[in-house]
């Protein structure tokens, strides 16, 4: 067995034993090489359940927290999905896995540019890459039947939530950017919205307007 090969099941052992346990996670995480999304010096830390640092600023997050929040929306084959905050990508290839669309933004181009290629080198089709104000979400498209956004808010933003359709789900770390945050999950209602707190995380925090990169 080849080095990436051991070291892939090993990171799908912490998974499980972290909480993901839902099946087709697993799946969609096990046909995700994270190592394509890990470049320069952290490359042969890709395999570790650990963040990394990526370009402008950002990180790629722990895969063990990439799962848990990807089995907290609780995507179907048939969801359009918006993602806040493409990073590395991913995350969004993590999804293109178990959802019918996805949408991810992110405010740095350079990001968006980089994660695009690895995509596109993937041949994964139904992921649609932005560079944006994801604080805004993306109303042209809108409702989405999931958001996820990786990225820490006060609140869960107001705008996104208005593009969550009834019966929709949010994922999304609420708290101060320099405290831990409680990932949280929003459901919409037809009356309203219901808050689960599911779990303390770090995430970098939600920023408007466009990055210098």
């Amino acid at each position: 067995m080849s080095y990436d090969a051991q070291a892939r099941m090993q990171l799908l052992f912490a998974l499980r034993s972290r909480g993901v346990t839902d099946a087709r996670v697993l799946d969609a995480m096990e046909r995700t090489d994270r190592g394509l999304f890990v470049r320069g010096i952290f490359a042969d830390r890709a395999y570790e359940d650990m963040p990394l640092p990526i370009a402008c600023g950002q990180t790629i997050s722990q895969p063990s927290v990439v799962g848990l929040m990807s089995q907290a929306l609780q995507v179907s084959a048939r969801d359009k999905v918006l993602e806040i905050g493409t990073g590395s990508g991913y995350q969004a290839a993590v999804l293109s896995h178990l959802a019918r669309r996805v949408y991810t933004i992110d405010r740095h181009k350079r990001l968006a540019d980089a994660a695009k290629e690895v995509l596109a080198g993937l041949d994964i089709s139904n992921v649609t890459v932005l560079a944006a104000d994801g604080s805004h979400g993306l109303p042209e498209q809108s409702p989405f039947d999931r958001i996820l956004v990786t990225a820490a808010a006060e609140d869960p933003p107001g705008p996104l939530l208005a593009q969550l359709r009834i019966g929709g789900i949010m994922v999304v770390p609420v708290g101060q950017s320099d405290h831990v945050q409680t990932l949280i999950r929003v459901t919409r209602t037809e009356t309203g919205y219901d808050y689960d707190d599911l779990r303390p995380v770090r995430f970098v925090p939600l920023v408007e307007g466009m990055g210098r990169d």
